[in-house]
């Protein structure tokens, strides 16, 4: 008898620690509003031709300030900051103006 109790016990530990996971895990990537987002940017320079650029801005968490660079092999999440996110943001804008 305690034996159950205790096997009952550790069963409904593990599906309330298996539920936060899943919350936690499903939520990534999205902000409040459920939309995608970037979550960490990447500092290793682009070098595929680029079809879109686009600004996140990071308001809510866990989402980060980052521009979106898409190419032919995806979108990617690029720090602001660095020197060539600048750079190909100008050259993309001025080729597409």
């Amino acid at each position: 008898m305690e034996t159950q109790r205790i096997l009952l016990r550790t069963l409904a530990v593990a599906v309330v620690i298996a539920s936060v996971i899943w919350t936690t895990t499903a939520a990534e990537g999205q902000n409040d509003a459920g939309q995608k987002c970037c979550t960490k940017v990447s500092t290793a320079e682009l070098t595929d031709p680029i079809i879109n650029i686009r600004l996140h801005p990071g308001k809510d968490l866990p989402c980060v300030k980052a521009v979106i660079i898409e190419t032919e092999r995806g979108e990617f999440c690029c720090d602001p900051k660095q020197q060539w996110v600048l750079k190909k943001v100008k050259q993309f804008f001025k080729i597409n103006s």
